[in-house]
């Protein structure tokens, strides 16, 4: 999987959406209801290092593959919600079997 340009951006953009639910669903409760604002802090921190990580592999993706503006778009605001990186895995994931089914194989 990390052997392409596509799969690369499949994995980080999956950590990324586990570190955004983690932020959501437990440390945002956690710092609002159990008064443990650490929590927001740490994973807070994590999750804009996966995200600007993202954005990274995500440019990187895009030059390799010569995407548009338009689907680069559409994957960079599928990081910005909750489930996106989830949602557009699946498309990921197709593009980048067309892409290894194109690709020459080692001999």
């Amino acid at each position: 999987m990390l052997k392409t340009p596509i799969g690369r951006l499949r994995v980080i953009g999956l950590i990324e959406g586990v570190s955004f639910l983690l932020l959501l669903g437990i440390a945002m409760p956690l710092k609002y209801f159990a008064g443990l604002p650490t929590a927001v802090t740490v994973v807070g921190w994590l999750h804009g290092i996966l995200f600007i990580g993202f954005f990274i592999v995500l440019m990187l993706a895009r030059e390799s593959m010569q995407w548009g503006l338009r689907w680069t778009g559409i994957v960079l605001l599928a990081a910005l919600l909750p489930l996106g990186p989830f949602v557009i895995d699946g498309r990921l994931r197709t593009e980048d079997e067309i892409y290894q089914s194109r690709r020459p194989s080692p001999k």
